[in-house]
């Protein structure tokens, strides 16, 4: 049984352990707005953009874009998206089964995006062709950069189809791990909202476009644009994701921290209490025994 000493050693460490997870979930919480807005105002432009692209898809003529259809190559592209750090959760966890568990097409290669998912990558040997860091908050500019990079391997032709995966926000306690098909273009859901099909959305659907100066040349400056966009909003969504999920565990682990001082100040108290009765015990026994 332990003594008073080392149980109030215990408690003294306890209450450190909890300042330290209330603060780290107080400095979550205000990165988690910043992220939930951030990704709450993209949703409505990439919303619009991935709708009109999946039409056009189905009216272009073959050929008329290689965004537009599959490539001759039988591997497939993934980009990975992980947090940098640790500390939030199952989050991790949770998408790299969902990343084991799905099923792609012929040899899959990777893009990775976080620490994390270079080190899942690394333990689960698969081929890794770059990494690229993104810092926190994610900047237009540097996601620019991971667009490039696979519309660049896409169109070698090695590759059939590029996929995303990446943690989709829902809600502060709701996060999704999703796999997403980013080319050839395809109906994307962000955040929960997005489902749709062009063959139910006729009155879309129907609408004829007109182009100026021609569809090629607009096809060579939107579609580039939507994969580095799309990408970008992913990453929010990730991002998003993690500072909810740490702010919901640094909320867990203070919350435990607080039931275990309790447990532990009542058997503190119990201890002590007991070994004042015994005292009591030991002085009205000799006494008795004086008498």
């Amino acid at each position: 049984m332990p003594s008073t000493r080392d149980i109030r050693r215990r408690i003294k460490s306890v209450k450190n352990t909890a300042q330290i997870t209330k603060a780290m979930q107080l400095v979550a919480a205000a990165k988690m707005k910043k992220a939930q807005d951030q990704a709450s105002n993209g949703r409505a432009y990439a919303e619009m953009l991935n709708k009109v692209l999946v039409n056009l898809k189905e009216q272009a003529e073959e050929g008329a874009h290689p965004f537009f259809s599959e490539g001759k190559g039988t591997k497939t592209l993934i980009l990975l998206i992980a947090s940098d750090k640790g500390l939030c959760g199952a989050l991790n966890t949770n998408l790299f089964k969902k990343l084991i568990t799905t099923q792609f097409e012929g040899d899959a290669e990777y893009v990775t995006i976080g620490k994390k998912s270079v080190q899942a990558i690394n333990r689960l040997r698969r081929a890794l062709l770059a990494d690229f860091p993104i810092k926190d908050p994610a900047h237009f500019a540097e996601v620019r950069a991971v667009g490039r990079f696979i519309q660049e391997k896409f169109c070698t032709g090695d590759y059939k189809k590029v996929f995303v995966v990446f943690n989709n926000f829902i809600n502060t306690v709701t996060v999704v791990p999703t796999v997403e098909q980013l080319l050839p273009v395809n109906p994307v859901t962000l955040g929960g909202k997005r489902d749709f099909a062009p063959e139910i959305e006729t009155a879309t659907a129907t609408t004829e476009y007109t182009f100026e100066p021609s569809a090629a040349v607009v096809f060579e400056t939107v579609l580039p644009q939507y994969v580095n966009n799309t990408i970008y909003q992913m990453v929010l969504e990730s991002r998003a994701s993690e500072h909810s999920s740490r702010m919901v565990a640094m909320k867990n682990a203070t919350d435990n921290a607080k039931q275990m001082i309790k447990d532990l100040s009542l058997e503190y108290n119990k201890l002590r209490q007991a070994s004042i009765t015994n005292e009591l015990l030991e002085i009205t026994t000799a006494k008795m025994a004086l008498e």
